[in-house]
């Protein structure tokens, strides 16, 4: 209800609108519109109220709430319904107990805050209230679980271009699912899936961008792995209009994908944009360690490493670490 008293107000740039009419226009109570409108001011949204007058929006703030994306938004599907929470464990969690009854495709899961966010591996992920991006698109592609890996390819290369469109600043990509700004972490992507046989009963794409944090958000521990674009930029940047940016640029990105089947039309932007591509680096998992230099990316989305002996060893995106001989990345 709340998006939709937003809307009303928005919809009068600036002017005032009644209490009565916000209430018969939405079928809701006078006390039901005060309440949603001191809820609004709450979340940081200045709204002047007068006798006789009713409520007027002056300014809003940098809120992730569906109305304000929207604004920005040009899809066909991705992001046409938005689930917004102030507070979740973690968006990706949230997801998958939706999942388990029907959702519609390309649902968007976004919160101000995560409590218990998570990234590859298991790993925490730091999830401030307000200063980034927190979100989970919910997909039911018709593709093979094997060619699941390949979406996480093209939501890297989408939150890039979103990046560069709306922070100014030009990130790269590490392998497979890291983005990194001066070589320090950016934005992690989390993808999940059900599978029952061969077939994908729905794909999840947990993506978190560390937008407006400050060092102070950040744990000592990983400040020096980690960054955010306000601290990288020196300024900060509108929330929403990066959430807005890449929903669409994944949306295109994954079209093209499920249209032809292959990675082919944006496998080069990836490698244009890769932070470890002919470079050193050490890949790691419970069963796996190799040294060596990255040699090329497939056009099927694998790691090709050229180990001391000369051979090229194909590496899967999975339950791998790829870090520099010299630290994260270098």
């Amino acid at each position: 209800m709340k998006e939709k008293i937003l809307k009303e107000l928005k919809s009068r740039a600036g002017q005032y609108i009644s209490g009565e009419e916000i209430s018969n226009g939405l079928k809701v109570s006078r006390t039901a519109v005060w309440k949603y409108i001191n809820q609004l001011k709450n979340m940081g949204y200045v709204i002047e109220s007068q006798t006789n007058k009713g409520y007027r929006l002056v300014t809003s703030p940098d809120s992730l709430m569906p109305q304000e994306i929207k604004e920005n938004l040009h899809t066909n599907f991705i992001g046409q319904h938005i689930q917004f929470l102030e507070e979740v464990d973690s968006t990706n969690l949230y997801a998958k107990r939706l999942a388990e009854n029907s959702f519609e495709d390309g649902t968007v899961i976004i919160a101000e805050e995560q409590l218990k966010g998570k990234g590859r591996m298991g790993r925490d992920w730091v999830s401030p209230k307000g200063k980034g991006i927190w979100m989970t698109l919910m997909l039911k592609p018709k593709i093979s679980p094997a060619d699941a890996a390949k979406i996480t390819l093209l939501a890297a290369c989408a939150v890039c271009r979103s990046i560069e469109e709306i922070g100014g600043v030009y990130p790269k990509i590490k392998w497979p699912n890291d983005i990194v700004l001066n070589g320090k972490k950016l934005c992690g992507i989390l993808t999940e899936m059900s599978v029952e046989l061969d077939e994908i009963n729905y794909l999840i794409v947990g993506i978190g961008v560390n937008v407006n944090l400050e060092p102070e958000d950040l744990p000592k521990q990983i400040l020096d792995i980690a960054t955010s674009i306000q601290i990288e930029k020196g300024s900060s940047i509108i929330r929403k209009e990066l959430a807005a940016a890449i929903m669409n640029n994944f949306e295109s990105y994954y079209s093209t994908f499920i249209s032809k089947g292959s990675i082919k039309d944006y496998i080069n932007e990836y490698k244009e944009k890769s932070a470890i591509l002919g470079k050193e680096v050490r890949v790691t998992s419970s069963s796996l360690e190799l040294q060596g230099t990255v040699a090329d990316i497939s056009e099927e989305g694998q790691l090709l490493l050229r180990l001391e002996d000369g051979s090229i060893r194909e590496i899967i995106s999975g339950e791998v670490s790829v870090r520099s001989l010299k630290g994260y990345i270098s």
